[in-house]
């Protein structure tokens, strides 16, 4: 796609939510009814396209340092009435658009993961299912956990769903968005999640969905969900397991023939049985075991067809899944979900879904940006950091399409691909707390 056909589909998708705002208002008969400077599409422009200077600054730059830019206050009481789910649907129709553009058949493969967002708040604003103290001081900041799916072909985030911090569950939010995932045409998706999200019930709305899952699990010499099966006497093996759930310990429950009973207490989710009954799920799928190192071995469930997925193939896999954590790394320091410029908790919902559809633009961008290959020691690829600030100001509704060649900038803009390097995991936990525009650099 061509950079104008970029912005078009972006702009398609804030025209179709502009054009159906009373479905995403808090007072539908009389938000958005009005002519303002801000209109809706505008005001959703704005916050997609804002960076890291202070909100009057980028509403003057925003406007082009006109006579006609909005005061910080007026922007407030536009965003009073919006929900954050306008943004959310912005993210869905754009989404739609470029997948429906590049359409493709065979797997399409989405990672799951999460991550957190902290900021600042005050209580009038903030309830406590988003406090974090600090110690035994009554100082703290507040958070919110982002569930987040990501295509990790195109790098394009597919879906999120944000929790307070004090409600987070992984395992619900990954059941709630495979639920209402889009499959496309001809094309099956395969999720794929870390330890966090391997559990039955997690396989089973993948498999009641018609997709594929890959998940890794502990080891086999555990406790986890596979230890407890019969297995070869070698190191490294791929078997089917099957195996009959049941919320019930009466032993009159009949399991087939070469299936393994499993029980689920009352305290572990499982939404296909109710807990006491006597009905049964039946479920199948592939245990992996492969070598990493010397002394040390990966563990994976899947229910993807061995013919197609080996062994090899299902590691390459798996470790594709790290792309979903790096591009955190991206969407906080430099899209700047690690700093917002509000403090209610649906302004800061509002930036979540802003920055999500800002770093899939980018990400979109960059993937049609043609890079000629040369005799050259590095592979390269273009500097997502000059790709996004270069987005920011060409998705604005203000900037005509022809006014820059985005793509030709970015070729020009190149860094070298450096995926074999490694560096030691942190053995305790690397956290940042939020901080205030006029503490930072930028």
């Amino acid at each position: 796609m061509l950079q104008n056909q970029i912005k078009n589909l972006f702009n398609s998708a804030i025209l179709k939510v502009a054009d159906n705002i009373s479905q995403y208002t808090v007072s539908p008969e009389r938000d958005f009814k009005r002519h303002k400077k801000l209109p809706v599409e505008k005001l959703m422009s704005f916050l997609i396209s804002e960076g890291s200077s202070s909100t009057k600054v980028e509403l003057l730059d925003f406007f082009q340092y006109t006579s006609d830019y909005v005061t910080a206050s007026a922007l407030n009481q536009q965003r009073a009435k919006l929900k954050p789910e306008a943004l959310q649907q912005v993210m869905y129709e754009f989404n739609n658009a470029v997948f429906k553009e590049t359409a493709s058949s065979g797997y399409r493969f989405i990672a799951a993961d999460g991550t957190t967002a902290t900021y600042f708040s005050k209580s009038s604003f903030s309830s406590n299912e988003y406090f974090v103290n600090q110690g035994h001081s009554q100082k703290g900041f507040y958070s919110m956990h982002i569930n987040a799916f990501q295509d990790i072909q195109k790098h394009i985030y597919t879906d999120i769903l944000i929790q307070p911090v004090h409600e987070k569950d992984e395992f619900k939010a990954f059941c709630t968005i495979v639920d209402r995932h889009p499959v496309l045409p001809k094309t099956k998706n395969v999720y794929i999640g870390d330890r966090g999200y391997c559990s039955y019930n997690n396989m089973a709305h993948v498999v009641s969905s018609g997709q594929y899952f890959l998940f890794r699990t502990k080891d086999i010499h555990s406790k986890g969900l596979v230890g407890k099966f019969d297995y070869p006497d070698t190191d490294t093996f791929d078997i089917d397991v099957n195996v009959t759930l049941t919320r019930s310990r009466s032993k009159k429950i009949p399991v087939n023939a070469n299936y393994y009973r499993r029980f689920i207490d009352e305290a572990t989710a499982f939404d296909y049985i109710e807990y006491g009954s006597d009905d049964t799920y039946d479920i199948s799928f592939r245990v992996v075991r492969f070598k990493l190192s010397d002394n040390t071995y990966e563990c994976l469930v899947t229910n993807l067809p061995r013919e197609e997925f080996d062994i090899p193939k299902l590691k390459l896999l798996y470790f594709s899944r790290w792309g979903i954590e790096s591009s955190f790394r991206k969407l906080k320091y430099t899209i700047g979900l690690s700093n917002f410029h509000s403090y209610k908790p649906e302004y800061i919902k509002q930036e979540i879904y802003a920055r999500i559809i800002l770093y899939n633009v980018t990400e979109t961008i960059i993937n049609n940006t043609i890079i000629e290959k040369h005799d050259t020691k590095h592979t390269y690829k273009v500097n997502f950091t000059v790709a996004a600030h270069i987005s920011r100001i060409f998705l604005r509704l203000t900037t005509k399409e022809d006014s820059m060649d985005v793509m030709k900038i970015l070729v020009s803009e190149l860094i070298p691909i450096r995926d074999n390097r490694q560096y030691p995991r942190l053995k305790t936990a690397h956290f940042r707390k939020p901080r205030y525009f006029i503490y930072r650099a930028a």
